[in-house]
């Protein structure tokens, strides 16, 4: 009788602790649904695109593989319902691009993902300490423009912006409000061969003039206040409805460029159906000085997929207790 009460408490006991098992694993969020993140073609977007895959993975959802797509095929994806986020929308660079996609009205946008991010014109320190060169303005001067010619034309060449990105409609604006067509050339392409040409020509010791941002590797090779100067601009001046803005940053300076983020990008309807994800998109965080550093080891020749994949294993191993509170936060908000 005794073994017979001690056969069926085991039994009971096991049986209570398979359904405890199987109701915790029933508990991820994420299960049974799919999700697609887009990134654009900037490789160096893929760690922090990645990071936000795997926080989700380990909410358990089918992430599949990041699709590379236009910035403006992305909101237009996303707003329809194509895909499910985009980790890194520049703002407010990219504000005309998702109100012409729909806005509030197709987005779940909350919290900043990352922030303090700059851009703007830099030209060598060498080139700007001798002839006094502080403000892009100047460059309206024919005889400063051409210290900046690279091709023989006479005008200055500015390593400029990807058409797409949004960057290039602010600097086709100011090009013109500050009536510098005559003596600037907007060189556009792809921004990592033309940057990289640009760096060769500053090694040779020529005069350079090239817009940037950060967090990007450019900066860490051609370091501001030691190898470039950044300009300021003669006035405020973005395009649509930017155009009242004000880009003078609180040290004074105006690069004409407001200060970015870079914040989550998701479907509305995707967010309203998953609060788990919703809650991770609007909480999760990742600290500028970390993507300028991966950003830096891609630069160097750690850009494989496969390096890629160590840097983001690297991240959450050195941030776990801080990626395990977000994942546990997430997970409540389902409840």
């Amino acid at each position: 009788m005794i073994n017979s009460w001690k056969k069926a408490l085991t039994v009971s006991i096991v049986s209570t602790l398979a359904l405890s098992t199987n109701v915790w694993a029933e508990k991820l969020p994420g299960e049974g649904v799919t999700v697609q993140a887009l990134q654009s073609t900037v490789a160096e977007e893929t760690f922090q695109t990645s990071i936000v895959n795997r926080a989700l993975e380990e909410l358990g959802y089918d992430v599949l593989p990041t699709k590379e797509v236009d910035y403006n095929v992305a909101y237009t994806s996303i707003a329809k319902g194509d895909a499910t986020f985009l980790a890194v929308g520049w703002f407010p660079l990219h504000a005309d691009k998702y109100k012409m996609s729909g806005g509030d009205d197709k987005f779940f946008r909350q919290g900043q993902y990352v922030s303090g991010a700059a851009q703007g014109y830099l030209i060598d320190k060498k080139t700007a300490d001798k002839y006094g060169i502080t403000n892009i303005g100047q460059l309206k001067d024919p005889k400063i423009a051409k210290l900046f010619d690279a091709n023989g034309d006479g005008k200055a060449d500015l390593t400029g912006c990807n058409p797409g990105w949004g960057c290039e409609m602010v600097i086709e604006h100011q090009i013109s409000a500050f009536q510098l067509e005559d003596t600037v050339t907007h060189n556009q392409g792809n921004y990592a061969a033309i940057i990289a040409d640009t760096i060769s020509r500053y090694k040779n010791g020529e005069p350079i003039l090239y817009y940037t941002w950060t967090p990007y590797w450019v900066s860490g090779v051609l370091v501001p206040n030691k190898d470039v100067t950044w300009l300021e601009v003669p006035f405020s001046a973005l395009p649509g409805d930017r155009k009242n803005i004000d880009t003078t940053l609180s040290n004074g300076k105006n690069y004409g460029f407001e200060m970015n983020s870079m914040r989550i990008i998701a479907n509305k309807e995707f967010a309203a159906q998953n609060p788990s994800a919703a809650k991770l998109f609007e909480i999760i965080k990742l600290n500028i000085n970390d993507v300028s550093a991966q950003n830096m080891m891609m630069s160097k020749g750690k850009n494989s997929t496969a390096d890629i994949e160590s840097h983001v294993n690297g991240w959450i191993k050195a941030n776990r207790t801080q990626f395990d509170a977000w994942i546990a936060e997430a997970k409540k908000a389902a409840l």
